[in-house]
């Protein structure tokens, strides 16, 4: 049952997301009537899914948006500002709901319920006459159908108009936690059982009999206005462990035929409930089975009938063209589903076992390797070299079923930004640019919180109040934009507003009250932006409930610096500001660049190798060299790391290249690609600058994995200081 419980709480959290996003569409003028249906499927979704594993409270809760949306598609109301923003705190409250089940308790608190209450009571002037039922009577009403099998006769007028389900239950729906009642129950929140009759054929004798299995089949007469998208979806979560007909009200004998000749039980049995439920009239049945077994003996059978597209072309009723469309879209329709289907859900944990298996493959191929061409044997290193590729390609794979798109998180700040707005009543608009852009799951989960922090004081203050746009000539809705995008290895997502920008000289200023900086001691620009990274500083006198620029973001350079990634910020006052993130594409494997500095190794990432060249006398007495006719600062590992020994005669120069900074790095030998497993340094060594990890060899012998962001950015602080010809200065680093 937890495991049940799990699945539910993460497509229900799922169907949230598409309420909110249909929502959001709504308010903003979209008035297609698929977006509504969209928005109201999510809801009843949510609320089948809830009847089946019986959290009461998310059923019935859900129940009242439903009645509301239903309304809304229905075209009894209009969609308005004021049923948006009581429907999107409808799905707080729901996935607030979800958060207690998640828990382990099936109950909300007293709280939980007076919130749940009050919200209800805000949706309670869309719905009109239309109050919501509760749960429980309807479950009441069903159970004493089911448990009876009371089969009520009625009116052949009145179950004509009446759907016709017929269900087999597989027989695991027991063991995997689903009661058969439960789902009966819940049809009754989508109409009226006018028949229902229990079929127990499937039961073998006692001595055989299972009591873990289930035998059990239904036929149902339902009386709804619910369309069979609808019932279809109240047996979700049993759909692949049973066999479900569902047939529309005033459907044609042949139709039950059919049905009867594809179910399991014998067919004169299944007519008799077909004609004691109304659906058939004796007449009807003896009709169409006479008829039905005519056409299997006679040679009308083998005459192929030709196809409804052709009839409707040489009847001239319809243009070829139209039925050539109409059969490519039912195509593509049909591929979506079939990929659709083909979609599996993996629990994170076991995507990560994989990784941690890859890992230790590749550290194992790389031994094996290793060995072999120290022994010297060809057959053994061809053979190794071929292992060596199926890894790369394992690693690969592993890593891709990792990767997911960030739009993912991106869209959840269309909410923020709407709330945001109306809170601080500024016109905002939120862009969003590469939403397609993969990157790793882990690194998915853990930015959200940064970015959160950066939107908000977007919003909060970067972007000018109406009046204040007005008066500099801007347009009086502000724009935030979220931008992602591949580059050298690495994703970058930029935080752009086009608000009032930084101020230098306030910042400068605060920082000298706060004491951040020492009476005459001077800065560049960028080194005073940095300055908003400094922990507790903050420029604003009054502290917002939502954001402050500087206060926190002390806490975004932490958690980036631990995804071994940086953040760096651009601004132009009275323009905007630009924060830029960089990432890592992943945090597991990476394909790196071994190199030797006195007996020791360190692993350069090979995405950030732009090329190798030999130092030469040039670079004996000076921390650059020409390349080129460019200016290529460098740094000496062995000088960084106080190596032992002598250095060889030969030393070389691996350029890097890092958020458009090129820099050189000095080792005593060039060892070739290696793939690399990153493992995190021990606490003693978190704060090592320049070290962004480790790995280890094949050889058995530990690694260190360079942090080339912290080595681009030593040499172009040491480009900036000797251009300025300053020495000493304080230097504040951003990582």
């Amino acid at each position: 049952m937890d495991e049940i419980l799990s699945v539910f709480t993460v497509e229900a959290r799922e169907q949230i997301e598409a309420m909110e996003a249909g929502l959001m569409q709504l308010e903003q003028g979209d008035r297609d009537p698929e977006t509504i249906n969209a928005v109201f499927r999510a809801a009843h979704t949510i609320k089948g899914g809830a009847g089946v594993v019986e959290i009461h409270s998310v059923e019935k809760f859900t129940h009242v948006l439903e009645n509301v949306l239903d309304r809304l598609r229905n075209g009894e109301i209009d969609v308005s500002g004021e049923m948006i923003s009581a429907l999107l705190l409808g799905c707080d409250h729901i996935g607030a709901l979800l958060g207690v089940v998640q828990a382990g308790e099936m109950e909300p608190g007293v709280d939980l319920k007076q919130a749940g209450e009050v919200i209800a009571a805000t949706l309670r002037p869309f719905l009109g006459d239309k109050a919501p039922s509760g749960a429980a009577k309807a479950g009441q009403e069903v159970s004493a159908n089911a448990d009876g099998n009371i089969e009520r006769d009625a009116r052949e007028s009145a179950t004509r108009d009446c759907w016709h389900i017929s269900i087999r239950f597989g027989p695991n729906v027991l063991k995997n936690g689903m009661d058969p009642l439960a789902f009966l129950r819940y049809l009754l929140n989508l109409g009226e059982i006018a028949h229902l009759t229990t079929l127990t054929d499937a039961m073998p004798e006692a001595d055989a009999m299972d009591p873990e299995l289930c035998y059990l089949g239904f036929e149902i007469s339902l009386r709804s206005h619910a369309t069979k998208d609808a019932i279809e979806k109240v047996f979700d979560f049993c759909r692949d462990d049973c066999d479900l007909f569902i047939l529309p009200p005033h459907s044609k004998v042949a139709d039950f035929l059919q049905l009867i000749e594809g179910l399991p039980e014998e067919t004169m049995r299944l007519g008799e409930i077909l004609v004691k439920s109304g659906a058939l009239t004796q007449e009807e049945l003896d009709a169409g089975l006479r008829q039905q077994s005519g056409a299997r003996g006679g040679d009308e059978a083998a005459t192929p009938a030709p196809q409804l597209g052709e009839i409707l072309v040489q009847q001239n009723n319809v243009q070829p063209e139209l039925v050539e469309a109409a059969v490519a879209k039912q195509k593509t329709v049909s591929e979506k589903k079939a990929a659709e289907a083909s979609l599996i859900r993996v629990h994170a944990d076991k995507l990560d076992q994989l990784i941690d298996l890859v890992g230790e493959l590749v550290i194992a191929g790389a031994s094996a390797n290793l060995l072999a061409r120290k022994s010297g044997e060809g057959t053994l290193i061809e053979a190794t070299s071929v292992l060596t590729r199926l890894v790369e390609s394992i690693r690969d794979s592993a890593l891709q079923l990792r990767m997911v798109q960030i739009g993912e998180t991106f869209n959840r700040f269309h909410r923020v930004a709407r709330d945001v707005s109306k809170e601080l009543g500024k016109d905002i608009e939120l862009v969003i640019n590469g939403a397609e852009t993969e990157l790793d799951t882990s690194v998915v989960e853990k930015i959200g919180d940064p970015l959160m922090h950066l939107v908000r004081n977007a919003m909060d203050h970067g972007i000018e109040s109406a009046a204040a746009r007005a008066a500099a000539g801007k347009p009086a809705k502000g724009r935030v934009e979220l931008n992602a995008f591949h580059d050298s290895g690495s994703i970058v997502i930029e935080v752009v507003d086009d608000g009032g920008g930084l101020n230098k000289d306030r910042i400068e200023a605060k920082a000298r009250e706060k004491g951040l900086l020492q009476p005459g001691e001077t800065l560049s620009d960028q080194e005073v932006i940095n300055l908003i990274f400094e922990p507790g500083f903050s420029t604003v006198e009054k502290v917002t409930n939502l954001s402050g620029r500087g206060v926190g973001m002390d806490v975004v350079r932490k958690n980036i610096t631990a995804l071994r990634g940086s953040v760096a910020v651009t601004t132009e006052l009275g323009a905007g500001s630009r924060f830029t993130i960089r990432l890592p594409l992943t945090l597991a494997i990476i394909d790196g660049f071994l190199t030797g500095v006195g007996k020791a190794s360190y692993v350069i990432p090979l995405d950030m190798v732009v090329e190798c060249i030999e130092l030469g006398n040039a670079g004996t007495d000076r921390d650059y060299l020409n390349l080129r006719g460019e200016v290529l600062p460098f740094v000496r590992l062995r000088e960084l790391f106080e190596a032992n020994g002598q250095k060889p005669a030969r030393e070389n120069v691996v350029v890097v290249q890092y958020a458009g900074q090129k820099a050189g790095i000095v080792v005593d030998q060039l060892l070739g690609e290696f793939q690399t497993v990153i493992k995190p340094l021990g606490t003693l060594f978190r704060n090592m600058r320049g070290i962004g990890g480790s790995t280890i060899l094949g050889s058995g012998e530990v690694a260190l994995i360079l942090d080339v962001q912290a080595l681009v950015s030593r040499c172009a602080r040491g480009e900036e200081q000797a251009s300025r010809g300053a020495t000493g200065l304080r230097r504040l680093e951003v990582h």
